[in-house]
């Protein structure tokens, strides 16, 4: 089995991957670390630089936990996670939660609030420390 975990150079998401890796060790299982873009923006700071990535197979190869790296280009950031976890038949998602004002919520729709409402597995929400 696999664990998706949901990823952007930020620290929710240093947190869901690190989170993501223990559950990993615990449960056995591999990771599929999934870093997406609409590819609507000429630069997207949520989608891995290459030195981004970089670090996060560094991670992933020094846990010893088997791992692949996606990163997906689509209209729709959540529809790619889901698709993702889909295609590999995941046992779990693990997403990092960043904090938004409700108007930002309202105005910008919510990624992770669609990975936890549409998913067909657990998912695990991981909030970073204050």
């Amino acid at each position: 089995m696999t664990i998706v975990i949901g990823f952007t150079p930020e620290p929710a998401s240093t947190q869901a991957l690190e989170r993501g890796l223990e559950e990993a060790r615990r449960r056995g299982e591999s990771v599929l670390v999934v870093n997406a873009t609409k590819g609507d923006a000429f630069v997207d700071t949520r989608y891995g630089t290459d030195s981004e990535i970089g670090q996060v197979r560094q991670q992933l190869e020094e846990s010893s936990v088997p791992f692949e790296i996606s990163q997906p280009m689509g209209p729709d950031i959540a529809d790619l996670v889901l698709d993702e976890a889909e295609r590999v038949d995941a046992s779990c998602i693990v997403i990092g939660l960043r904090h938004r004002t409700p108007v930002g919520k309202l105005l910008l729709g919510s990624t992770a609030q669609r990975i936890l409402l549409d998913a067909t597995c657990p998912v695990l929400a991981v909030k970073p420390p204050r």
